[in-house]
């Protein structure tokens, strides 16, 4: 498992399904969009505060955005 793809592909799913764009996002959660865009390009890994607050700007439980996407395997 790729923990950077696995949670850059989730958090593009979780973030799209709100309907929300990066800039958007990115304001809500107190980060920069490209900062954002990294993260969903598999370019940035990041800390555990990042990662807590993205998981509350989307309003899930922190461990979804790290559960691997089993339906392309």
């Amino acid at each position: 498992m790729d923990i950077v793809k696995v949670f850059g592909d989730n958090l593009k799913k979780y973030r799209t399904a709100m309907g929300i764009s990066q800039e958007a996002f990115a304001d809500k959660c107190g980060m920069h969009r490209t900062y954002i865009s990294a993260i969903e390009c598999y370019r940035r890994s990041i800390s555990l505060e990042n990662i807590q607050r993205i998981a509350d700007a989307l309003g899930i439980k922190t461990y979804k955005l790290f559960l691997e996407d089993n339906d392309n395997a």
